[in-house]
């Protein structure tokens, strides 16, 4: 400090910083504006009337669909969108839901405090209990009487569609055929999903009869919902049926959605629980 008023002046000291060295504060003369853009000035007024550009971007903003659709038409409300989605599933035994054959599709309209949302279980063979489920993308949606009383269809109509579909699926689905010495196993590992619930279908049952009943009986394993096995068994190859039985045992306890871990037969085309005698 000089104790002279015109050189301690603040404003002075600030006018004299502000020459040496550009800077945000002070006068805009201090400022260096070469590097920034032009400044954006509306010439008029915006027209509030003015009809809105769609192509025009705005944040969180979706364009509509070009076709909206209903959720009346999703495959939980439409029963012609629904029937080509829907297959049986075969289920473990104790899988709790309402008889199928106890529906009663007049009492489905009546609400009561918990709905109509358990499943349908419908009789499988060997007591399998038995599900429908629909395809709704990567998942399934296991059906239930709401879906009926949506649908307005009987049961009897949702059982004769599953199996249509399932027919036309099992028409195409490849099967495997492992062959070592004497002993040869049949199996449907497609991945689909309907593996293991073709054995409903009697044309399923005739091709597996056919292949293996030249060499034997014909051993079933329905493990897991995305296997089918089918082995032949020879006379005196005892030994065959206990790998068969462990075999299926081992790939239920390990599944994600496991079936049953018994072994079946086909006998006269109708699938019975095996015994390693045919007479016990």
């Amino acid at each position: 400090m000089t104790w002279d008023p015109a050189t301690d002046d603040p404003a002075e000291i600030r006018r004299r910083a502000l020459e040496r060295e550009p800077s945000d504060v002070g006068a805009d003369r201090a400022r260096d504006f070469g590097d920034e853009p032009q400044p954006a000035w509306r010439d008029a007024a915006p027209d509030l009337l003015a009809p809105i550009d769609p192509d025009a971007p705005v944040s969180g903003h979706v364009p509509p669909s070009d076709t909206p659709t209903s959720i009346l038409d999703s495959p939980e409300h439409d029963w012609p969108h629904a029937a080509g989605l829907v297959y049986p599933t075969l289920r473990p035994v104790g899988t709790q839901g309402v008889p199928f054959d106890e529906v009663q599709t007049a009492t489905l309209g009546v609400p009561t405090s918990r709905g109509h949302a358990a499943p349908l279980i419908d009789e499988g063979p060997c007591d399998l209990p038995l599900v429908y489920s629909l395809q709704a993308g990567g998942f399934d949606v296991i059906v239930n009487g709401d879906h009926l009383r949506s649908w307005g269809i009987e049961p009897v109509a949702l059982r004769d569609e599953a199996l249509r579909n399932l027919a036309r699926w099992s028409a195409t689905a490849p099967w495997t055929d492992e062959v070592s010495g004497d002993r040869r196993l049949v199996s449907s590992d497609t991945g689909d999903g309907w593996d293991a619930v073709r054995v409903l279908l009697p044309e399923v049952r005739a091709h597996l009869e056919h292949e293996l009943r030249p060499s034997g009986r014909v051993m079933i394993g329905l493990p897991e919902r995305h296997l089918l096995v089918a082995g032949a068994l020879g006379p005196e190859d005892d030994e065959f049926a206990q790998l068969f039985a462990d075999f299926v045992v081992e790939h239920s306890g390990g599944a994600d959605e496991p079936i049953d871990r018994r072994v079946f037969e086909l006998v006269d085309g109708r699938l019975v629980e095996f015994a390693l005698s045919p007479s016990a």
